[in-house]
């Protein structure tokens, strides 16, 4: 009887490229024939290691060639499916299919809330569905691992389980139960049931009925059980052979047993203690894999013979020695120079990320002017990803990026989002006009007409939000002659306009919403390869049905479908560069480049913090077997490892994130310690990198003053802007001479000077028609605020201050009365002639007082000017409107008779908290203590001051210096014009 064959396990070191070493060894094995190739079945972990194998063969061959069937075993974590070999159509009710995962979700989302009621986020439909997701990808691992509900359930460690962790294991075994019940209803199982199933059914077809071609197993390290029965099955074969990529076979023995042994057994309660292993360790899980297929390292042979001398074998011994066990750490005092040699290896630190990402760039721009030379960039950093991909566009490089780009990034995806986004807020002017500035809206030859009506809108929302609803935009509107565009806007947004606000059921809201963004982009949203993406995620959520189809308010829509769209990718199928890739750690196994710059390489990006399991605690998967969730540090150890195959590598990082110093990455920081080799900082790629982006010499900006010619000086001036003119002539000059409006922002919060315009309305009102009637002005107010729509926030902190305040100013007013002074006008209008110019202004109240002469009220909300600013020739809107009344400059109108007199009372009244704790006050700023500044005197101050600016900046021909007396300079809106930053200080200091 033949002795039984050993099995056939090959390996090839992490230091050697995977795929161009297994091209190369089968071209010798199999490229004596020409059909031997072609012959063979070859079994990969995932599409990218298909095509990296690919070119390997095509480099490799010295003539054309038949390459081989390749079969994907497929990755859960990459979304990716058997094989046609392993998982051929037409299997019937041997194998039942596979429930859609999006199904599966919502399904168990519906359990969630249903097993769950009463738990926190349990009514909320877009936080179950989030819990499913997690739900999911546990129970995927449970039955990858091949782990049941009942050897949870059987798991006692209740004594030492905090009160939440119970109930989030007990919750996870009702749904899981309940899942199964559905589950047999619908005929399917679970995705990664299924795949277990088909890979015992194809090992064990293998065994009853070997190939007679070569089958190749190569590239793929997952120790799962059914993976690893497979495997093992493959070696077993005739012309069977497991080719596992980065296994060190010249690793010395107390090395390999310093990694400890794969636990096979959760430890029992009062047995002995297990010692825990080095799971970290990026040969532990290759060491766990052999385990599973009960084959010892010391029957594996190597695919190729491993070199002993140069570059490979430099960093096989670097590679050990960088990743010791720690228990064996105490070597590195003793290691040997060969072991210590970074030949090839570059590190380069920034200063932030985006300076990492110039430096990259700038890397792969100098690779690719060699001929044939191919760059690849690994990273798990998605952001400092983009960088590098903005910055190769500099030189019209466009990298082909494995994760390609998130549905949300992309304009059919963005616009969707915006549509849903309008709709939860109810049409708020920011979403609003979102939504009509996005490229897809009117895309056509409409377009220019689109965006020139847009902007008038845009101007319209400036300032406090409307009335809620497409109804305030209605109102805002008015007659305007922006009212017919409107119209015809408004009929596009239909489809989501009368959309209740209580919940409704998820795919009714999402047609709404999908019919909205039809109109409103012609339909193209749905074109390219992107609006197909986003047109078959719509096409899915449409299918909701019955209880899987969750009621759903607008926002929790939202957030529904922006997370569902985060998990789809977008990957141009061409147009890339064929020379420069963007891996992730999953996509970046067994690739091969001549130049490979592993980037981001701070601890919590490379290795990232593993993410905690929301639904089994550390103690229960402990206790179930499941690999620990630190084992991902270990996978990107090895990660790093086959980066160090191509020649050429540089390590990159940034010493400081977006907010705070980083800390090196743990691999990174090791490397350090074994090689403390200063050569291998790469100080020239930087230095080059900071002068590509060099900034040009600093240009002194000097304080502007501009002098604008005679005719172009305005001869209007109100009495307001006289405090600007004196003050800050240059915000004067930008304001009235250049015709430059402050725009407020879009959706803005109530301003100082918007509530003051509110006080000055309800006040006017008032004073017109019954400002007798005290207890009629807080009512007024109160449905003047409601009316209105006042911004929430105005409501719930100012209405109650603003109503004791118009309390006092009711009483002060009757008091005044008996005291047999009455009110003439309020908001009155005036002008008056001085030296050729116009002088304008409105009082916010006059009263006629016993003796015949006026008084002049100015209403403040906040606190009134003192009486040192009015002597400095500031706040002297009370004084110049006291001139105006001198002059009758408050001419007849509107049945109103014409006011004249003199001025003798000069009077703020403040809405604002007194010296006695209550709201409203009045004071005035002539008459004070220790000032000059008396009644008598107060309308010649005003003049003197006015006829001083008038005959400076109107009607001479002095700069409007900006900031002049800075103190008195408090309005900021010119000051980016004025580039304040650049000058302001300089002039004291002498720079």
């Amino acid at each position: 009887m033949p002795e039984p064959r050993q099995p056939a396990v090959y390996a090839i070191g992490a230091q050697r490229g995977f795929a161009d070493v297994l091209a190369d060894g089968l071209l010798r094995r199999f490229g004596g024939d020409p059909m031997g190739l072609a012959r063979a079945t070859l079994l990969i972990p995932n599409h990218r290691a298909g095509r990296a194998i690919t070119e390997a063969l095509v480099r490799h061959a010295a003539d054309g060639l038949l390459l081989p069937r390749m079969v994907l075993i497929g990755d859960i974590d990459l979304d990716e499916s058997l094989g046609a070999l392993l998982d051929p159509l037409g299997e019937g009710a041997e194998v039942p299919p596979a429930v859609d995962p999006l199904e599966r979700r919502f399904r168990l989302a519906a359990l969630i809330a249903r097993e769950g009621a009463g738990r926190a986020g349990a009514d909320d439909p877009a936080e179950t569905l989030r819990l499913a997701c997690e739900y999911a990808r546990v129970l995927d691992q449970l039955q990858v691992e091949e782990k049941t509900l009942d050897q949870l359930d059987t798991i006692d460690v209740e004594a030492d389980l905090a009160e939440h962790w119970a109930a989030a294991r007990d919750l996870f075994l009702r749904v899981g139960r309940a899942w199964q019940g559905e589950l047999a209803a619908m005929g399917c199982i679970d995705p990664a049931d299924r795949r277990n199933r088909l890979l015992d059914k194809t090992a064990r077809r293998w065994r009853e009925q070997p190939p007679l071609t070569p089958v190749i197993a190569a590239g793929i390290t997952t120790s799962a059980p059914a993976i690893a029965r497979l495997l093992r099955s493959i070696a077993d074969l005739p012309q069977g052979m497991v080719v596992l990529p980065g296994l060190d076979l010249d690793m010395d023995e107390a090395l390999w047993e310093a990694l400890g042994n794969p636990v096979t057994a959760p430890p029992q309660p009062g047995g002995e203690p297990v010692e825990r292993p080095a799971i970290t360790h990026p040969q532990y899980h290759l060491k766990q894999l052999l385990h599973a297929m009960s084959v010892g390292r010391a029957e594996v042979e190597p695919w190729q013979a491993e070199p002993r001398t140069g570059l490979a074998a430099d960093r096989a011994r670097l590679l050990r020695s960088i990743f010791l066990p720690a228990r064996l750490s105490d070597r590195w005092v003793t290691l040997e120079a060969a072991d210590r040699r970074t030949r090839g290896v570059r590190i380069v630190e920034a200063e932030n990320p985006d300076e990492e990402a110039q430096a990259i760039a700038l890397l792969v721009r100098q690779a690719l002017d060699i001929p044939a030379r191919r760059v690849a960039i690994v990273t798990p950093d998605r952001s400092l990803a983009a960088r590098v991909i903005a910055h190769l566009r500099r030189w019209d490089i466009e990298a082909d990026d494995s994760a390609g780009e998130a549905l949300p990034v992309t304009p059919p995806g963005r616009f969707l989002l915006a549509v849903a986004q309008c709709l939860a807020d109810d049409f708020a002017p920011v979403p609003l006009l979102d939504l009509f500035k996005h490229p897809l809206a009117q895309a056509g030859e409409t377009r220019r007409e689109w965006l020139d009506e847009v902007r008038a809108l845009d101007r319209l929302l400036r300032g406090p939000r409307p009335a809620p609803g497409l109804a305030g935009i209605d109102a805002l509107i008015g007659n305007r002659q922006l009212k017919s565009w409107w119209q015809e806007a408004k009929a596009l947004l239909d489809p989501i306009a009368r959309w209740p606000r209580e919940p409704q059921p998820l795919s009714a809201t999402i047609q709404a919403i999908a019919d909205a963004a039809d109109g409103l982009s012609n339909q193209a949203v749905w074109t390219g390869l992107a609006g197909r993406c986003a047109s078959d995620l719509v096409q899915q959520l449409l299918a909701r049905t019955g209880a899987h189809d969750p009621l759903v308010t607008p926002a929790q829509a939202v957030n529904i479908l922006a997370r569902l769209m985060r998990e789809k990718a977008v990957r141009p199928p061409y147009g890339k560069h064929p020379r420069v890739a963007i891996y992730g750690l999953l996509e970046a196994r067994l690739q091969s480049a001549d130049l490979v710059i592993c980037a981001g390489l701070n601890e919590g990006v490379w290795p990232q913090i593993p993410s905690p399991d929301p639904w089994l605690a550390p103690m229960v998967r402990n206790a179930l077997g499941l690999p620990p969730l630190e084992m991902r540090v270990g996978l990107a150890a090895q990660d790093l490892a086959g980066g160090f195959a191509s020649a050429e590598v540089v390590l990159t990082r940034a010493r400081r994130d977006g907010s705070a110093p980083t800390v090196a990455s743990r691999f990174l920081l090791r490397l350090q310690a074994v090689a403390p080799d200063r050569q291998m900082e790469d100080h020239e790629t930087l230095a080059l990198a900071r002068r590509l982006d060099r900034r040009l010499p600093v240009e002194r900006i000097e304080k502007p003053a501009p002098r604008p010619s005679a005719e172009q000086r305005v001869k209007r001036l109100s009495v307001t802007e006289l405090d600007r003119l004196r003050a800050d002539p240059y915000a004067f000059y930008a304001k009235r001479i250049l015709a430059l409006p402050s725009l407020d922002p879009v959706d803005a919060e109530p301003s100082a000077a918007w509530r003051g315009t509110l006080v000055h309305e309800i006040l006017e009102y008032w004073h017109r028609e019954d400002v007798l009637d005290a207890a009629s002005l807080v009512p007024r107010a109160c449905r003047y605020l409601d009316e209105a729509n006042v911004h929430p926030l105005i409501k719930a902190l100012w209405r109650p201050r603003l109503v004791a305040a118009l309390d006092w100013i009711a009483g002060e007013t009757l008091a005044l009365v008996a005291e047999g002074r009455r009110m003439i006008d309020a908001e009155r209008s005036g002008t008056f002639m001085i030296e050729g110019v116009e002088i304008r202004g409105k009082a916010d109240r006059i009263d006629r007082l016993p003796d015949g002469t006026l008084a002049i009220v100015d209403y403040k909300t906040g606190k009134p000017p003192s009486a040192r600013q009015v002597e400095a020739g500031y706040a002297l809107q009370l004084g110049l409107l006291g001139m105006m009344a001198e002059r009758g400059g408050f001419a007849a109108k509107d049945n109103q008779p014409k006011i004249a007199g003199r001025a003798t009372a000069f009077e703020y009244w403040s809405l604002t908290r007194s010296k006695t704790g209550d709201f409203g006050y009045r004071e005035t700023p002539v008459g004070r203590k220790n000032s000059e500044l008396t009644a008598e005197n107060m309308l010649p101050t005003a003049e003197h001051f006015l006829r001083e600016a008038l005959d400076t900046w109107i009607l001479g021909d002095a700069p409007f210096n900006a900031k002049l007396v800075p103190d008195q300079a408090i309005y900021t809106e010119y000051d980016q014009l004025m580039r304040l930053a650049e000058w302001y200080g300089r002039q004291g200091s002498g720079q």
